[in-house]
């Protein structure tokens, strides 16, 4: 999705050279995160409101409505060289529609942590910070190494991931989510796909699901339904199984944040591993 040739790496991800001065909108909070991780906050034209951090560095950044509902006339005022999106996270409208006078469009869809390592590759590139890229990319191998050991070391525990309360509402395997807690051993079920994007990736579902027997533990994270020590009590009497809360930035955030998620993940797993 851009004015001219691109290319596509290993994660799926479109883009071009950068060339000229560089004006980017980020329509994806995880990246916007990783944009100034690796230096580039100066670059950063705008953003969306979910794109909280690093909070103290974005203070002045224009927002431009939110993932979902990006403000088209706004994004254009900006005069944007770059645009990045993510096909979970953004409507393929939307993005279609910003090409069109965005001359460079980066659109990313992670699927598991390891993706990350290409993603760190594709903006050292694009954006002339190689260096910063290759130190990122050395820390996620070692966290990644770390999440190994934690899988060698204890028995897979089969996990039930909440996202929303009234529907209830969890995680498809495929997705990203999915993948991060794999990573530690948890795994996420029910045991379905739910697609590169659209509803059936977060599907609801009911207390008397036959495949609840096979959970053991249950998840409560604190985004986008922001459970809280009041809902656990809740949820172990309906699940009849243990349960606790999770920060959800920690497994949902690609970029820059899988780094520390993955070690989040890892210490909360050998927390509460079972006796």
């Amino acid at each position: 999705m851009d004015g001219g040739s691109a290319g596509v790496d290993a994660a799926g991800t479109r883009h071009l050279p950068a060339r000229g001065e560089v004006r980017i909108v980020s329509l994806v909070p995880s990246l916007t995160e990783l944009l100034c991780e690796l230096g580039l906050r100066d670059r950063l034209a705008g953003r969306t409101g979910f794109c909280i951090h690093p909070r103290e560095a974005l203070h002045g950044v224009p927002k431009v409505g939110g993932t979902k509902d990006v403000k088209l006339d706004a994004v254009r005022a900006l005069a944007p060289t770059h645009l990045i999106g993510n096909i979970d996270e953004n409507r393929r409208e939307t993005v279609e529609e910003l090409a069109a006078s965005v001359p460079h469009v980066i659109v990313t869809h992670p699927c598991a942590p390891r993706d990350n390592l290409a993603l760190y590759r594709l903006f050292g590139t694009v954006f002339g910070c190689e260096a910063r890229a290759a130190a990122l990319e050395a820390d996620l191998l070692a966290a990644l190494d770390e999440a190994a050991a934690v899988v060698a070391d204890l028995p897979p525990e089969r996990v039930l991931y909440l996202i929303w309360r009234e529907p209830w509402m969890t995680v498809a395997r495929d997705t990203y989510i999915a993948a991060m807690l794999e990573a530690v051993g948890w795994q996420t079920l029910p045991d379905a796909a739910g697609g590169a994007s659209g509803a059936a990736r977060y599907p609801a579902f009911g207390w008397n699901e036959p495949w609840l027997a096979g959970v053991e533990r249950v998840l409560l994270s604190s985004e986008p339904y922001r459970f809280r020590d009041a809902h656990v009590a809740e949820v172990q009497s309906l699940a009849g199984r243990p349960a606790m809360l999770i920060d959800g930035e920690m497994a949902s955030w690609y970029g820059s944040r899988v780094i520390a998620g993955l070690r989040y993940l890892a210490a909360l797993r050998r927390r509460n591993a079972p006796a």
